[in-house]
């Protein structure tokens, strides 16, 4: 997914030289700051929703559009949050028309010195973190994933469309449901 930037850029009416036009793009490159500031946050949460990393660059980018756009139009409050509900919400629709499972996998990290067992013991940790997720509900596993990249329970309610105070006690129940679907899965790798 190229930057910010070629998104702006590849919006149709920004060759256009008028002055309108010009405004335009102006106000467009001040919001680029924290659009790159979202976008690798927000790649990074979808592709472990999708497991898709094409999917997730296609749904990082129509909701960076979608922001856009909608900038054009009014200030949000919570752009952040917002962005990643319509996220979230892209993925759903995305999951409801194609009707099949999604494997969650965590963007690759950049390590210099790998060994092969290291890298070994960190596939199976992946496998069985995903599978365990996949026995869990989705909006559980969507809580979870959030919590996990740094959003405040305001921020997850707001996405997740949940009172506030509820998130909490939310996330304690969906820990406690991956926890036994994990323990689940090493007792079933050892009745093997």
């Amino acid at each position: 997914m190229g930057h910010a930037t070629a998104a702006i850029d590849a919006m149709p009416g920004m060759a256009m030289t008028t002055r309108t036009d010009r405004s335009t793009v102006a106000e467009l490159r001040e919001h680029e700051a924290d659009l790159l500031r979202w976008q690798r946050e927000l790649l990074r949460y979808v592709h472990r929703l999708t497991g898709d990393v094409d999917l997730a660059e296609d749904v990082v980018q129509e909701s960076l559009m979608r922001l856009l756009r909608l900038r054009k139009e009014r200030e949000l409050d919570n752009p952040r949050a917002w962005l990643f509900r319509v996220a979230t919400n892209l993925v759903r629709d995305g999951a409801r028309r194609m009707e099949t499972a999604r494997r969650l996998t965590p963007m690759p990290e950049t390590e210099t010195a790998v060994t092969p067992e290291t890298e070994l013991e960190r596939r199976e940790t992946i496998r069985r973190v995903r599978t365990a997720l996949d026995r869990i509900p989705y909006r559980d596993r969507e809580l979870l994933l959030m919590r996990e990249s740094g959003f405040r329970y305001w921020e997850i309610a707001e996405v997740i469309g949940v009172k506030p105070e509820s998130v909490s006690t939310l996330a304690r129940r969906a820990l406690a449901k991956f926890e036994a679907a994990y323990r689940a899965e090493f007792r079933d790798e050892a009745s093997f």
